[in-house]
């Protein structure tokens, strides 16, 4: 299956509660941080959620 890289890019403190849980339940706890997770319509959608703190990189 295909992978996705995803890192935190802006800090969540300023964001409202749900997205901090969402960053967290990610796997990423701190910044410049990158987790690889698959690439699965319920990663998608939570990395679509918090979109303007992290980025993406397609993996293959």
């Amino acid at each position: 299956m295909a992978k996705i890289k995803v890192t935190l890019t802006k800090s969540p403190i300023g964001a409202i509660p749900a997205h901090r849980k969402i960053v967290r339940a990610l796997g990423l706890t701190k910044m410049n941080k990158t987790v690889e997770l698959e690439d699965c319509p319920a990663a998608r959608g939570a990395v679509n959620k918090v979109r303007h703190l992290v980025t993406v990189a397609e993996d293959k």
